[in-house]
């Protein structure tokens, strides 16, 4: 079958990695992220937009020093070019789903941990799920 249709409210809920691409196609990629109580995404800027769906937990969004409080049914759009960063304010985790357009990362991988995915130096290269 191509494209992906699961069920991602529980998928993003049950995931304990910092972040798992779980799908890419050419135009955009979907990415469920879990931050630990305290944790952040670490303040970024894209050339590309992205998405954000929080499905569990509190926390702050802050885009272009704006500071938002968030919770589970929050949507976050960040456009190109704009400063951003979401962070875990709670003592649980914060739990949330990504959507990259275009793709910002390979197909497939996964960081276990915020220091993981700092240490690796991946990008999309192209390659999208069903292209593999």
């Amino acid at each position: 079958m191509k494209g992906y249709i699961q069920n991602i409210e529980k998928i993003a809920v049950e995931n304990t990695a910092f972040r798992q691409v779980l799908y890419t196609a050419k135009h955009c990629q979907l990415v469920v992220m879990a931050l630990k109580p305290q944790e952040e995404i670490g303040a970024e800027v894209h050339t590309l937009d992205q998405f954000f769906r929080v499905e569990q937990g509190d926390g702050e969004a802050i885009i272009d020093g704006v500071h938002t409080t968030i919770h589970a049914g929050f949507a976050i759009v960040v456009p190109a070019g704009a400063r951003h960063n979401i962070v875990n304010t709670s003592t649980v985790p914060l739990k949330l789903y990504t959507l990259y357009a275009p793709p910002n990362h390979l197909d497939g991988v996964v960081h276990r941990t915020r220091a993981a995915a700092e240490e690796d130096t991946e990008h999309f290269d192209g390659k999208t799920t069903e292209g593999r």
